[in-house]
């Protein structure tokens, strides 16, 4: 068990954000795989020995390896190519179909002499029962020609990934890295074995704490992990080392910077299988397109928390690295676009909660506005406010108004603890937002029957329900602005 680690160590005070990956190219070269799944029921022990007969009815053919690295950097919407070797069967012919429907643009090397690796997992019910492997490994030679092959892709490529999984396709490895490093190009490894020499010069490796202490002993506490990754970190000659570390999270060790501890993202741990992969994609790609490693360690961890809670090897989409990090900041208050606040929403209705929306100009805020939204926010788990655009509320309220701007009229309702997301519009009315949104609760101040509510329609009509809510009397930004005319 790890204890918290002691002092003070750098923390993670970005505000997370998933970068734009339409210039990222990432290249990956390493050892492909064919992962493939038989799932099917179970209904009866097998007469001829005690083991259960699964009948197979469905079957699913995924890339597993290096393949895996690859379909990953894809579904984040970056470029990518990938470099791999094969036999020359219908594992190959399969693996290359799945890879290229999946946007990667591949060159494999197929070879007479051994068979494409392939793992074949056999489950039923969410259980995986048995997995069998197909492979012999390859000779270096064929190390050799992938290599030959690396420089056709490093001109247009930001960033390389060597995916060495120990079965011969990165053989010579420290050719690699010197081919990659002297075309002034990153590159990253995910490591195998307990000799970390052959990675010597790499941009950053990625093992995970078991593959960790191999190398450097056992570690009884993150301080431990902190001070002997910086010893390998120099011993090494890399620019960073970062160690995945299971339900405790990930360590990033960086050059010049203290130690970066970050706690898990996983909220369900459904299937570890390719995680790693999944964390070393997001990372390429994040620093393909132009971000740091601190930033690139945090979103992949928020990756890798996500992928652990789907079955076997499988990716995560940017959208879904978008929801997920504007989750993890659902608890601050803000200011949001109509984009962000959507992608707010349907994180907030995964995770149950009830969703109220209100609407107004709050021109200068006072008593009675804070104690109608503290009203609202009491009928929910999360107060939308939408506001009216400058032009909006002087169209309703006349050419003296706003008196404030629409930007410190929001600013000092996020501020208020009774609102979560403040959110402009610039119609007269909401309505457009409010049927875009479509909130749980819409509530309105006021003398109004509900079904002259703007949006009500919308809400009722999705199985929501609206609210009329009573003003508190002599309090308008009206009377006040009366008020100070007349003193």
């Amino acid at each position: 068990m790890y204890n918290a680690p002691r002092g003070v160590l750098r923390q993670t005070i970005m505000k997370l954000a998933v970068p734009e990956f339409a210039n990222a190219r990432v290249l990956v070269a390493g050892d492909v795989m064919l992962d493939r799944y038989w799932l099917g029921g179970t209904g009866r022990i097998s007469p001829e020995a005690p083991v259960p007969v699964v009948l197979v009815d469905t079957s699913e053919d995924r890339p597993g390896g290096a393949g895996n690295v690859a379909v990953n950097i894809a579904a984040l919407g970056a470029g990518v190519q990938l470099f791999g070797v094969t036999g020359r069967d219908e594992a190959a012919e399969r693996l290359h179909a799945v890879l290229e429907n999946r946007g990667v643009d591949v060159t494999l090397h197929s070879v007479e002499t051994a068979p494409t690796i392939t793992k074949l997992r056999i489950l039923s019910r969410n259980q995986q029962l048995i997995r069998l492997d197909f492979e012999d490994g390859f000779h270096p030679e064929e190390s050799a020609v992938l290599l030959s092959h690396l420089g056709e892709g490093l001109d247009s490529c930001n960033v390389v990934v060597l995916s060495d999984y120990g079965k011969g396709a990165l053989a010579d490895c420290p050719a690699f890295i010197e081919r990659t490093r002297s075309a002034g190009k990153r590159v990253l490894v995910d490591p195998k074995g307990n000799d970390f020499s052959r990675y010597r010069r790499a941009s950053m490796i990625t093992p995970n704490l078991n593959e960790f202490e191999a190398v450097v002993g056992i570690c009884r506490d993150a301080d431990a992990i902190g001070e002997r990754g910086e010893n390998l970190r120099r011993e090494l000659g890399l620019e960073a080392l970062l160690i995945t570390r299971s339900e405790h999270g990930i360590t990033l060790i960086e050059k010049n910077e203290a130690p970066l501890h970050l706690p898990t993202e996983a909220q369900e741990v459904f299937d570890v299988t390719g995680a790693g992969d999944t964390v070393i994609a997001t990372l390429a790609a994040v620093l393909a397109a132009g971000d740091t490693y601190a930033h690139a360690a945090a979103l992949a961890n928020v990756a890798a928390g996500l992928v652990v809670a789907k079955r076997g090897t499988a990716t995560v989409t940017r959208n879904e690295l978008e929801i997920a990090v504007e989750a993890r900041g659902m608890s601050r208050h803000g200011i949001f676009t109509e984009d962000e606040l959507e992608r707010l929403v349907t994180t907030a209705r995964q995770r149950g909660q009830k969703v109220v929306m209100t609407n107004g100009c709050f021109d200068i805020l006072h008593a009675g506005h804070v104690a109608y939204l503290k009203e609202a926010r009491a009928l929910g788990d999360r107060l939308i406010v939408a506001v009216n655009s400058d032009d909006s509320t002087r169209r309703l309220k006349g050419e003296n108004r706003p008196v404030n701007t629409l930007a410190d009229r929001m600013t000092v309702l996020a501020a208020l603890e009774a609102v979560d997301w403040v959110v402009p519009f610039e119609e007269d009315t909401p309505e457009r937002l409010i049927c875009r949104v479509l909130p749980d609760v819409l509530v309105k101040g006021g003398d109004y029957k509900s079904e002259d509510v703007a949006g009500s329609d919308c809400v009722t009509a999705n199985g929501g329900e609206v609210r009329v809510l009573r003003f508190h009397e002599g309090r308008s930004s009206s009377s006040i602005i009366e008020a100070l005319e007349d003193a």
